[in-house]
Order: C-alpha cells, then structure tokens, then sequence
C-alpha cells in the first residue's frame, strides 16, 4: 500500500481500471452470461473497433460534444451573472429564488418535450436541456462563493476607497473562484447527461442517444457499453479541462 500512494495518479487509476476489468471478465466466465446480457471486456473491445473503423462512434460522438459544449458555456454564463445578482441583492433574491427552487421539482425529462415544441431547431432543443441540467448547480455555487467572502475584507476595500469593479475585480471574484470552478466541475458532468437527455426526446439519426437507443433495440449490448464507455470519456476529459483551467487560475493559493 505504501508504494501505491507514492505512485503518480495515472498509474493508480491505471491500475483500478485493470482491476475492474479483471473483476468483470470474471463475473462473465463464473456467471455464464450470454453476450447480449454482459459481454465481455473483449467483447465490448471487439465492438469499439468496428464502430471506430467504420466511422459511426467518431461521428455521434461529435455531435454530441458539439451540444454538450455551447450547453456547458450558455450555462455556465448565464449563471455568473444572475448569481451574482441574487447573491447581492436581497429583493432580486426574494423575486426569483421561489421560481428557480420551484423549477428544480421539475424533471427536464418532462421538460424536455415542450422544448422540441417551441424549438424548431434540433440541435438548440438538444443545447436547451443541457443549459437547463448545467445552470442551477453552477448558480448555486456562485451564489455561495460570492456570500464566502468575509466581511472584514469587504470593510477593508471600502476603507480604501475601492469602486464596485475593483471590490469584484480585487475582492470578490478571485474569492469566490476556488467555489466557482467546482461547480463548473460539476456543470461539465452534468452538460453531458443534459445532452444526452435531449438526444432521447428530441430523437434523430445522430448523437451518441441515438446510438444508444438503436443498440438497446437491437440487443446489441456490447455496443451499449461502449457508448456508456465513450460518455463517460467525454465527461471525464470535459473535468479535466476545468481542473488545468482550475490549477492554472488559482497557482496564487499554492504560494500562499
């Protein structure tokens, strides 16, 4: 145990990877299981090289990220600023909070539907759930990184005679940013079930739900997982974009 924490972390989550796939072909040859209710590690694998050759996995897969991304961005930036608002403003927050808490009660797979009534568009219905999955987390944490900041340093700004831009600039931003980017975390995890979520209502010949359900109704479980497989990369490399963003914004607190 004492070499494994001393190794880098691509080794340690190599290794659990390997474990996890050992542990699963396992289950499959005690278990008996036919392909089309578990397959196989090698099969799942058989199954990723054939969807790769021919083109479909890169092709979905794209775009999907090409809903998953301006849903993650649209988000995320209509949360700064209305954050921002509810956290400092009392009335604003009085307003629109009941209606924002009211909303989350509401599945978006039961919004969903009404969205590919009033959009035309495919692609913006698909961004729209998204948007919906991605914007109340990362407000949430806004509003909470903004109310974090002490109130001593707030006095201090104002003894210095500090605008309201440099309070934020100076103060409030660079305070509330280690909250932020983990909500932004949370967010891009999020962007790639809302996606697929309007991929499920908004049903058409492309994306990574619609793989998915033609694998489900053709009992192709290999292809299943690794669709589920390929999500997960995505998601996963989405995280990672915002913890190098994350490492590369706050490098002030490691000096501190």
């Amino acid at each position: 145990m004492t070499w494994l924490r001393r190794q880098p972390v691509s080794v340690t989550v190599s290794l659990s990877f390997l474990l996890l796939l050992l542990l699963w072909q396992g289950v499959v040859v005690l278990g008996g299981y036919d392909q089309f209710i578990l397959p196989s590690p090698l099969d799942v694998a058989r199954q990723f090289g054939v969807v790769m050759v021919d083109g479909r996995l890169l092709r979905h897969s794209l775009i999907t990220l090409s809903e998953v991304i301006p849903g993650l961005l649209i988000g995320a930036g209509i949360s700064l600023p209305l954050g921002y608002l509810l956290a400092k403003s009392p009335l604003a927050e009085r307003l629109i909070s009941p209606y924002l808490i009211a909303s989350q009660a509401i599945p978006v797979i039961a919004i969903a539907p009404l969205l590919t009534i009033w959009i035309h568009s495919t692609f913006w219905a698909r961004v729209l759930v998204a948007v919906l999955v991605v914007f109340f987390p990362v407000l949430i944490n806004i509003i909470a990184g903004l109310r974090s900041v002490p109130r001593e340093l707030y006095e201090l700004m104002h003894a210095m005679q500090a605008t309201r831009w440099q309070i934020f600039r100076k103060l409030e931003w660079p305070a509330a940013l280690p909250i932020v980017l983990a909500g932004l975390k949370l967010g891009a995890t999020l962007s790639v079930i809302g996606a697929l979520v309007g991929e499920f209502v908004q049903p058409k010949t492309e994306g990574l739900g619609y793989l998915l359900i033609t694998a489900r109704y053709q009992f192709k479980t290999d292809l299943v997982f690794v669709v589920l497989f390929t999500l997960a990369a995505i998601a996963l490399s989405l995280y990672g974009l915002v913890t190098l963003a994350e490492r590369r914004l706050l490098r002030w607190q490691r000096h501190q």
